[in-house]
């Protein structure tokens, strides 16, 4: 999962049918929850370099009707703004999170992701202006003892407080990508503004991963990992997000925040084999919590 959450804010929200809407939630969940999964497949033979160039690329690819669509709102100086955020809150992270997902289980790495919507209001207090109140100060505190809690975890007698600080950092950069969009994006297609960002972030990445390929060629089960990772969780789930704002409102889609951590375990344990600790759980239940607090209304 990147941080499209802000990106649709001002979409008009249409009416529907109420059945609907926990469905794609779940759908949308499990999609971006497996991303972690397929990381963790194919992040070892690929990299995390050229395995997050593909993903950018891929998603980027099946954005791009969107951005031609719209590409009256994308004049040349707004490029610049959009190569920063592409970097700031695709690439760096991305990167972050292959890197973690070669060292940890996948379900750390889904859990750590958990945090990008505390730390959007974190940044948004401490850069932006914003007043954070003293509901989501409190959900701060949880979720970052769900971290401390999460990074002093033992998976199969391997520790896993790198990888749960790389998972952070990706989380922290989310919520400046997510604040930068709300600043200097507000109007503009999101669909369209994904599409760019991602595109400048394969392109910042690209030599990364050209000098980082893998020399010998990667099994055929981590290529559909990587390929599912950038066209079906990158691309069409990006898709599916607008089309669930566009219908139900931000503060209603932004709920598939709890479900990822939860579906980023289950397969993890259900398709890979690999343990779901009481530390992870503790720390999951903290995290996805204190989330939890910090939307409540």
């Amino acid at each position: 999962m990147s941080n499209p959450q802000v990106l649709a804010t001002e979409l008009p929200v249409e009416s529907s049918r109420d059945w609907r809407t926990p469905i794609e939630l779940t759908i949308l969940g499990a999609i971006w929850g497996a991303s972690f999964m397929f990381m963790r497949v194919s992040a070892p033979e690929f990299g995390p370099f050229a395995l997050v160039e593909m993903r950018l690329g891929l998603g980027a690819l099946v954005l791009l009707p969107f951005l031609w669509r719209e590409r009256q709102h994308f004049p040349l100086n707004r490029w610049p703004i959009l190569a920063l955020i592409g970097a700031i809150n695709s690439a760096v992270p991305f990167i972050l999170f292959a890197w973690a997902a070669e060292r940890a289980p996948a379900g750390i790495g889904a859990i750590c992701n958990a945090m990008t919507v505390l730390f959007t209001a974190l940044v948004a207090s401490a850069f932006f202006g914003e007043r954070i109140g003293t509901r989501r100060g409190i959900a701060l505190v949880v979720g970052f003892v769900g971290v401390l809690v999460l990074a002093s975890a033992k998976v199969a007698g391997a520790s896993v407080g790198w990888a749960v600080a790389a998972g952070t950092l990706a989380a922290l950069l989310y919520g400046f990508g997510a604040n930068m969009v709300r600043k200097y994006l507000t109007g503009t297609p999101p669909a369209a503004v994904a599409a760019s960002t991602l595109g400048c972030a394969a392109l910042l990445v690209m030599p990364l991963a050209v000098t980082h390929w893998p020399e010998s060629s990667p099994s055929t089960y981590a290529w559909f990992s990587a390929a599912l990772l950038g066209v079906l969780c990158t691309g069409i789930a990006f898709v599916m997000f607008y089309q669930l704002i566009k219908r139900v409102g931000a503060s209603r889609a932004v709920i598939v925040t709890y479900v990822v951590p939860l579906f980023g375990v289950f397969w993890a344990w259900l398709l890979l084999g690999e343990p779901v600790t009481w530390t992870m759980a503790v720390a999951g239940g903290l995290i996805v919590g204190s989330v939890a607090m910090s939307q409540k209304r």
